[in-house]
């Protein structure tokens, strides 16, 4: 069943820029220890753009070129959208722009996507790094049904990063993303990505997916997938647990991880999008200031809170100042 979008302040447009601020305000402090940000920035982190425009990295780079690619698809599905994310891809891989320490997965991936070869066989097979589900916001924010929404997520991920985990990681994030634009809050999405993973671990999706499960020498394909759901299970219980005790106001990726890989750029995103939920602009600024990668993290934390607020989350001047905003504002519009 299609989702019911309720009347919505803007929530896709919300869920767009504010991955782009995050992106924009954790860039950089990506390499910088906690100590070294909290110098910088104070105690509470980055809360100001900085620059005319504002910068972003190839987290929003490649959110939009999911964004277009599924806005210009004649259809939702795998034959009219794998060729559509292909040539965004490689487009991005190679344009002169793409000059913000993209991810070596991604580079890999589109290299051999530029030879034409099969997406099965050009991805990392072995990598589950957060380059799989940083991008993937435009996915949660269409009006399609589970299924497709989980084929989508799954494929775009699957074109560079093959490990399950990283299929399983974007298919929550945009579930996430998704189930907040209709109506869920922030505290309800670790229960109900939980529920999700439970009913769906042995859910091979083959129309999306083809052979990619024998590229990991795996049993079966369900098998294969099951080590997704089983790996993104384990840091929702340690989301779960952290939300159940006191801010202790410090790093989140003590609790759910660096976020270098994909699972952990979910769950600690996650985790400061619930902590933050009554403050938009503290959700990002903690996402910002962690010993991990707090671009991607921050990123993740403004889709999240931009999807439950809308675009009244964000201080109103920042929508003209931040890198991308006309492609932003284009598709935003068309999904709001």
């Amino acid at each position: 069943m299609a989702a019911v979008i309720p009347t919505s302040p803007l929530r896709a447009s919300g869920s767009l820029f504010g991955l782009a601020y995050g992106d924009a305000l954790g860039k950089p402090t990506e390499f910088l220890t906690v100590a070294e940000i909290q110098h910088r920035y104070g105690p509470t982190g980055p809360r100001e753009l900085s620059g005319e425009p504002a910068l972003v990295t190839d987290d929003t780079q490649m959110a939009l070129a999911v964004g277009w690619a599924l806005h210009e698809a004649p259809s939702l599905t795998p034959e009219a959208v794998e060729p559509l994310l292909r040539q965004r891809f490689v487009a991005w891989a190679v344009s002169p722009d793409n000059n913000r320490a993209p991810g070596m997965t991604c580079l890999r991936a589109c290299a051999e996507l530029t030879q034409g070869v099969r997406w099965q066989d050009a991805t990392v097979i072995g990598s589950k790094g957060c380059g799989a589900n940083m991008r993937v916001t435009p996915v949660g924010l269409l009006d399609v049904d589970l299924d497709t929404l989980a084929g989508l997520a799954q494929l775009q991920a699957g074109m560079t990063h093959g490990h399950p985990t990283g299929l399983i990681a974007s298919e929550l994030t945009a579930y996430a993303v998704f189930a907040l634009r209709a109506g869920a809050t922030l505290p309800e999405l670790p229960a109900l990505l939980t529920e999700r993973a439970l009913t769906q671990r042995l859910v091979y999706r083959e129309r999306w997916l083809g052979d990619l499960w024998q590229r990991a020498d795996s049993r079966s394909p369900q098998e294969f997938i099951a080590q997704g759901w089983d790996e993104c299970l384990a840091v929702l219980g340690r989301l779960t647990n952290a939300l159940s005790q006191a801010d202790d106001g410090g790093d989140p990726c003590r609790a759910t991880g660096e976020g270098w890989v994909a699972e952990e750029a979910l769950a600690t995103a996650l985790l400061c999008a619930v902590r933050h939920a009554d403050d938009p602009v503290a959700a990002l600024a903690r996402g910002a200031t962690t010993a991990g990668d707090s671009d991607s993290i921050a990123a993740l934390a403004g889709a999240f809170v931009g999807a439950a607020v809308g675009m009244s989350a964000w201080p109103s001047g920042w929508a003209d100042r931040i890198e991308y905003a006309d492609q932003l504002a284009t598709l935003g519009e068309a999904w709001d």
